[in-house]
């Protein structure tokens, strides 16, 4: 979240930056709470202090003036106790309106209040020109046998699907792809589990809470699913001090990921495009401050790097202000070609990684301590897609299938698929 300190003295920037990212929060309640929340610690001080002098005083007093004195100080114990649940009161309350302030933004994303203001950086590959009309994925998946939408939402629930056949290996294959490619880039692996702890959840700024959430709970306990390793990821090193040569450190984590996916849906969104659950390889990276935006720009890299090996047609897109979650600074997005996508083909989404500067962090408690001897401060916190392998189906089946109804494996997977093509299924 933003510091108190950025609100209190740059207020008429994080007012605009509010409206511009299409975000409702209360400045000037986080104002008034963070004023009550001073006089009450300079109330409970005082107490705490005048407490302590009637100890004192207690200790030498006379028999006849100690019994007063022990009298003001039950009275003051129970002042305390007092204060102190207002206290607690006024910080959950602060700390609930300030998690509702967005981050600040990155000075050259563009200003818009969604989607539509998003602007095209570079495209990289043409859009294949079939001799026949391509089939979406869906179609593709059936005829070959390979996804089951059907059985999915027979067993549990719509947006579920099956895996069948060829397509649990190839999926299996863009896992070992992506993995191996961010481990040759320097990122530690993990499989991380697929629960995470409230405040894990929510130090990643994933509301877990309310209407709004996209997160699944688990009645009961204080976890809920994760809707990406970025929160595994992220609340590793919850309340640690790093020391500075740990940095920059880089993660990689292998999950499940469950979104509740609350919306209309339609042609462009069905299908594997937006599911409930999907498996995916998430990058994750701790530096210093000064160090986030070159790191963000390796990322992104790192991301261009898999879809050119892949040879999927993509292009690169700032997202504008309103489009933002609340932790990202600054956020790209790839959009692959998919030809089967809307009438005649579109891009879509496949993956995204966003610089969240030291937002994350103040949440978590994750710091670094620049020198020995020295006060830490906070690191920035940085992620991004590998591979999400659902969006990343559609993109291959699409992009490769052929005349005669088949799937060409792209040649860097074929090596870990163990064929190269996937052919209709005779009835």
């Amino acid at each position: 979240m933003l510091d108190l300190e950025t609100i209190r003295t740059r207020t008429d920037e994080v007012r605009r930056n509010t409206a511009n990212r299409n975000v409702q929060a209360d400045i000037d309640k986080v104002l008034a709470l963070a004023d009550r929340r001073s006089a009450a610690i300079q109330e409970v001080d005082a107490l705490r202090a005048r407490r302590n002098e009637v100890s004192q005083q207690t200790a030498k007093a006379s028999a006849e003036a100690r019994t007063a004195l022990v009298e003001e100080g039950k009275g003051l114990k129970s002042r305390i106790a007092e204060k102190e649940a207002d206290l607690a009161r006024i910080e959950e309350d602060l700390r609930a309106e300030q998690a509702k302030i967005p981050n600040l933004t990155h000075p050259d994303a563009p200003v818009g209040r969604d989607e539509g203001a998003n602007r095209e950086l570079r495209r990289r590959g043409e859009p294949k020109k079939f001799p026949f009309k391509p089939l979406d994925h869906v179609a593709l998946g059936e005829a070959l046998d390979i996804l089951d939408f059907e059985s999915g939402t027979k067993v549990t629930g719509s947006n579920f699907y099956f895996l069948k056949n060829e397509a649990v290996l190839l999926e299996l294959a863009l896992c070992r792809f992506a993995l191996e490619k961010i481990r040759a880039e320097g990122f530690v692996l993990y499989t991380t589990p697929d629960l995470a702890k409230m405040r894990a959840l929510d130090g990643c700024g994933f509301n877990p809470r309310g209407a709004e959430t996209q997160i699944y709970r688990v009645e009961g306990f204080d976890l809920g699913l994760i809707a990406t390793a970025e929160i595994t990821l992220g609340g590793l090193l919850m309340d640690e001090i790093l020391p500075a040569d740990r940095l920059p450190l880089k993660v990689g984590g292998l999950s499940h990921c469950f979104r509740v996916e609350a919306g209309a849906y339609g042609r462009a969104t069905r299908g594997l495009y937006r599911v409930h659950q999907f498996t995916k390889i998430e990058m994750f990276a701790y530096t210093r401050p000064e160090d986030s935006e070159a790191m963000h720009a390796e990322i992104l890299r790192i991301e261009e790097d898999l879809f050119q090996a892949l040879g999927i047609p993509y292009r690169v897109v700032d997202i504008a202000t309103g489009d933002l979650g609340g932790p990202a600074y600054r956020k790209f997005d790839l959009e692959a070609w998919m030809p089967g996508r809307g009438e005649g083909g579109e891009y879509g989404e496949v993956t995204s990684t966003s610089n969240c500067t030291d937002y994350q962090a103040r949440r978590l408690g994750i710091r670094y301590r620049p020198a020995p001897g020295k006060k830490p401060e906070l690191v920035h916190t940085l992620n991004g897609t590998a591979i999400a392998t659902s969006r990343t189906l559609i993109a291959v089946l699409e992009n490769y299938q052929q005349a005669d109804g088949s799937v060409v494996v792209p040649e860097v997977l074929q090596p870990l698929t163990g064929f190269a093509r996937i052919g209709p299924r005779k009835a």
